[in-house]
């Protein structure tokens, strides 16, 4: 048997975007005898049970009800279970994932396509599909992110960039409550988002089975590079004088300096954070806490920090010497004082000066000499 023999289409996008729509118009096709988990934060796996009631092909596959928690972090290994499971019969011709509106789809394809490589699986990543209210995109997204009213939490926001920016289709749904210009601008704003993913206008959720199984297989890396963030990383070098300039005339730079952060003035720039920068994030350090990295994300006036993992010179000083000693390459970016401790920030936006966002930003810097 090969290796490579039973397709895995994972389904995201946020709350109320239409994933379950989607998944009862695929299986009443009945083109394909699928099986399908569907993943729900709740305690009663809502989406599954009205997928139990549409009859015709979910009648005929398996359906595995995952809840109280999410695929991409507290039942993955649960997930990668049942995956192998379903995939243990050779009836089944794809297994179609659902997961709840609050996954992150780039945990879920990293921890599956590390999966792959470290097994002998016959499961593999076909598609990640972002199914994209077009309409609240339109609403909310576009026309009330730089407003004074709260529409959204912060941390929705960057969950709805992550799955914005992490699939290799995004299915535009519920394109008939829009005009023609609408539509237009809700594809040109994705596509400043999301550089090459195929993006399907539908209503309802209806697209042919094959357009999800029979397309190019998913490429991690490729995918990864194709974010907006990734984009700005990968061409814009830190001390470039003029930011990177798309065709929508979206522009991008890099922040990097050694030195943290102070966390006060910090704060302080994200209340008053400039309007012009559509979407930051990257790994931060505050002089306050020398041995954690700090994620730092913004899409439009929505900003987070989130504490992550020490950074590998917070190590004791005996698994720092073991560490470098087994992964030499870690010092080809250490800084004597630091380590590997540092600021690097990619900033997009439109019609900002980088001069004004650097100087904004390097004022943040803390003065006072850190004890390290």
């Amino acid at each position: 048997m090969s290796r490579r023999e039973v397709p895995v289409v994972l389904i995201t996008g946020y709350l109320g975007s239409g994933k379950t729509t989607l998944m009862q118009n695929l299986l009443s096709q009945e083109k394909r005898k699928v099986a399908l988990i569907v993943n729900d934060m709740g305690s009663i796996n809502i989406d599954a049970s009205l997928l139990s009631k549409t009859g015709n092909q979910v009648a005929q596959v398996e359906m595995v009800e995952m809840q109280n928690g999410c695929i991409c972090c507290t039942l993955r290994d649960e997930f990668m279970e049942q995956i192998e499971r379903l995939a243990g019969d050779d009836s089944i011709e794809a297994i179609f994932v659902e997961a709840s509106g609050i996954s992150e789809p780039s945990s879920i394809a990293g921890a599956f396509v590390g999966y792959e490589e470290s097994t002998d699986t016959r499961v593999y990543l076909k598609t990640v599909v972002s199914v994209v209210d077009a309409d609240r995109i339109y609403r909310e997204f576009l026309n009330e992110l730089d407003s004074d009213e709260d529409t959204e939490d912060g941390d929705i926001i960057n969950l709805i960039m992550d799955q914005l920016e992490f699939c290799n289709i995004m299915l535009l749904n519920k394109t008939d409550l829009l005009d023609e210009k609408q539509i237009s601008k809700v594809t040109k704003s994705l596509r400043e988002i999301q550089k090459t993913a195929d993006i399907i206008p539908c209503v309802q959720g209806k697209v042919d089975l094959e357009i999800l199984l029979d397309g190019e297989d998913f490429d991690f890396d490729e995918v990864l590079a194709s974010s907006s963030v990734q984009m700005a990383l990968n061409e814009c070098e830190p001390e470039d004088e003029k930011a990177c300039v798309d065709e929508y005339g979206i522009s991008s730079f890099v922040f990097e300096e050694r030195a943290p952060f102070n966390r006060e003035a910090f704060n302080r720039l994200l209340e008053d954070y400039p309007t012009t920068l559509i979407r930051s994030k990257g790994y931060i350090w505050f002089s306050d806490d020398t041995e954690h990295v700090q994620l730092f994300e913004q899409a439009g006036r929505n900003a987070s920090i989130t504490e992550l993992t020490p950074w590998v010179a917070a190590w004791p000083e005996e698994e720092l010497k073991s560490i470098l000693n087994d992964f030499p390459d870690i010092k080809d970016d250490w800084d004597d004082k630091y380590g590997d401790r540092i600021n690097q920030v990619v900033f997009i936006g439109k019609g900002y000066e980088k001069s004004e966002i650097v100087e904004l930003v390097n004022n943040c810097i803390e003065k006072e000499d850190v004890a390290i």
